[in-house]
């Protein structure tokens, strides 16, 4: 039987919890892997790697609490997949304030330029 959880999924991330996220080299190569497409289990992230179940478990969770993955129990393991939203949301959040930047550098170069 698999169960999915419904935190994460159940609340929009914050941007700062996003890039607090996304600010670890660790944390990006995990969620690079499993943006692949298919869920996958903390023995296969932890595969091929230097880093310890543990510590993979440790970035995930902090990856989960962020909402940019989601876990699926499925027997005795977890295995956890991308939530592409969050990051679309931050990418939205940024060109907002690129745009405002824009806005303003405009108006300055006005008020130079007069």
């Amino acid at each position: 039987m698999s169960t999915v959880r419904t935190a994460t999924a159940a609340r929009a991330p914050e941007p700062a919890a996003v890039f607090a996220a996304l600010g670890d080299r660790t944390r990006l190569s995990l969620l690079r892997r499993l943006s692949q497409g298919r869920p996958q289990s903390i023995a296969r992230l932890s595969a091929d790697t230097d880093l310890t179940r543990q510590a993979v478990t440790k970035h995930l969770r902090v990856l989960e609490e962020a909402g940019l993955v989601e876990s699926l129990r499925v027997g005795r393991e977890s295995r956890f997949s991308y939530r592409p939203e969050p990051v679309e949301a931050a990418r939205s959040w940024l060109d907002e304030v690129a745009a405002q930047w824009d806005d303003a550098l405009g108006r300055l170069k006005a008020f130079v330029e007069e």
